[in-house]
């Protein structure tokens, strides 16, 4: 947690360009562009980085086929050169998948009509992935006999794209980048109130909600990028904006995996709804909901569970129905809805956009982002540079490319050393590939300190915690660069570990108290009591 204490101190030190609130994917993708561009940047978060609906996605990206239904070309449109445009700049990381899908016999459209729409989806998408196909009933059941098929009328198989790691990884290496080009960002630290002084600079009182202590953080421009509190920020500011939020509730359930398949099954739920068969590795995600809340909560129903479940049992032929104590582990987070002028969408719920706003006070050197998804980041990183230009920040470097992989020779690099040390032999049993290949994804050029921890000691290249593919070494550069702060942290977030395991299996892993002596030092068995105190808490709510 060195790094932590040392952006802390740093941060009530100086005067800051910029200073964004929220550490979701859109102000993750900020602090990477800004910084890397050479503005002065920096981040704080109430909670962890990806802490909220950033950790809760369905760890696809995709270019928003549904909104054809709404003849929103456009965003369709932008979505789909998002998606592609990460599909290129990220290929160890965002890969195509394939979608097959099942329509039901009732259903508002005949297959042969939204086949024909999967065309149009592939042409606006450029044609950069794979053709679709259209699916007769036979086919589905030749090509994925674990679909129920009973109600079925045919289908269509087309691509999008998805998360090879989880969502809050993806996003931490934004933070990552940011770290890297100088940014000043910290976790655990909530902004209690912020002010312009008379010379304009914004002074903004931040609390440590691990210590409780305060202090001041200035800046010149304020960005709100607090995702589902994004309004109740701006309120507590006395930020008067068009746009605003409604809040749609989403889960997955994480269960084992009930098919071999490497393709996303999808279907139309008993309401209408979007229901996904998501391969994730040795498990299986299914949902998801989108329920309409007033607040960001992050409770599982019974009622959830339940119509997951329900859906997840009618659509597939599984060996046994799936019940609540099959359920590995829950995502639940809220996506934040852009709705602006006199309407309150509230009429056409289901018809609502993932599409982001970027609003601007020049007057204050404000900024909110309103909405938004992962597909899209990368141009909310580019309009926020553009905004902050024309409030009169200098940009040093504004041709700078920002995002993407390190080039292909450091990559080639890399694998030629990993070659000559032999660090495929030291593959896990429970790896699904190559040690080198995921070192590379996960971490980059950075995975090159791996290598050479592996090189000095090769203990340094055996999984630590049972059960997983996590190195030592891992462990270690996580302690030193990744900012860990909770044992939640890292579990959750920095790894998927929470979402592939169950609680109690976690508890009782070998290995988990070395982690966390490595992560926390002398704080291990409390950080690892204050984890199963925290998770016991949220499993009662």
């Amino acid at each position: 947690m060195q790094l932590r204490t040392t952006n802390i101190e740093k941060l009530s030190t100086r005067t800051f360009d910029v200073l964004i609130v929220g550490g979701g994917i859109n102000g993750a993708v900020s602090a990477a562009s800004l910084s890397q561009k050479g503005v002065k940047t920096a981040l704080i978060d109430q909670g962890d980085f990806a802490g909220m609906t950033s950790q809760e996605s369905s760890n696809l990206a995709w270019g928003g086929i549904k909104y054809l239904e709404n003849l929103e070309f456009m965003l369709v449109r932008k979505l789909c050169k998002s998606r592609n445009h990460l599909i290129r700049h990220y290929p160890s990381t965002v890969r195509e998948i394939r979608f097959f899908t099942t329509i039901s016999k009732g259903f508002r459209f005949p297959p042969v009509f939204i086949w024909m729409g999967t065309w149009l989806y592939w042409l606006i998408g450029s044609c950069f992935t794979k053709t679709p196909r259209f699916l007769t009933k036979t086919r589905i059941e030749n090509e994925e006999p674990i679909i129920n098929t009973a109600a079925a009328q045919g289908g269509f198989e087309y691509s999008d794209a998805y998360l090879h790691d989880n969502d809050a990884r993806f996003v931490f290496g934004f933070i990552r980048s940011a770290l890297t080009a100088g940014c000043i960002a910290a976790n655990y630290l909530e902004l209690v109130d912020s002010a312009r002084d008379e010379t304009g600079i914004w002074v903004s009182k931040v609390r440590n909600v691990i210590t409780d202590e305060s202090f001041t953080v200035r800046s010149k421009v304020l960005i709100n990028s607090t995702g589902p509190l994004v309004d109740k920020f701006n309120e507590n500011l006395k930020q008067t904006t068009e746009h605003r939020i409604l809040l749609s509730k989403g889960i997955h359930l994480l269960v084992e995996k009930v098919t071999t398949s490497k393709k996303v099954l999808a279907f139309f739920a008993s309401d209408g709804r979007l229901f996904f068969v998501i391969p994730m590795g040795v498990r299986t995600c299914i949902g998801t909901t989108d329920t309409p809340v007033d607040a960001p909560t992050k409770t599982v129903t019974n009622e959830d569970r339940e119509f997951v479940l329900k859906n997840i049992n009618s659509l597939l032929k599984l060996d046994k129905p799936l019940e609540q104590s099959d359920i590995i582990a829950e995502r639940c987070g809220v996506r934040p809805l852009v709705v602006s002028g006199e309407g309150d969408g509230e009429s056409d719920w289901m018809q609502l956009s993932r599409k982001h706003a970027v609003e601007v006070n020049s007057n204050a050197c404000y900024l909110s982002i309103f909405g938004g998804k992962l597909t899209d980041c990368l141009n909310v990183g580019d309009e926020v540079c553009e905004i902050i230009k024309d409030l009169g920040i200098e940009i040093p470097y504004p041709d700078y490319t920002w995002y993407g992989e390190p080039d292909a020779k450091t990559k080639e690099r890399f694998m030629h050393q990993a070659e000559l040390m032999g660090l495929d032999s030291f593959k896990a049993k429970e790896s699904s590939e190559h040690l080198s290949t995921r070192l590379w994804r996960r971490y980059g050029d950075s995975a090159f300190r791996l290598l050479e921890m592996i090189q000095a000691d090769p203990d340094q290249a055996h999984v630590l915690i049972k059960g997983t593919e996590y190195l030592r070494c891992e462990l270690r550069e996580a302690a030193r660069r990744e900012m860990i702060t909770k044992l939640s942290d890292f579990l959750r977030r920095r790894s998927k570990i929470a979402l592939i395991e169950h609680r109690d299996t976690i508890r009782s892993s070998a290995g988990l108290l070395e982690a966390c002596q490595i992560l926390f030092g002398n704080q291990a068995n409390a950080k690892l009591e204050e984890y199963f105190q925290e998770t016991l808490s949220e499993n009662m709510d």
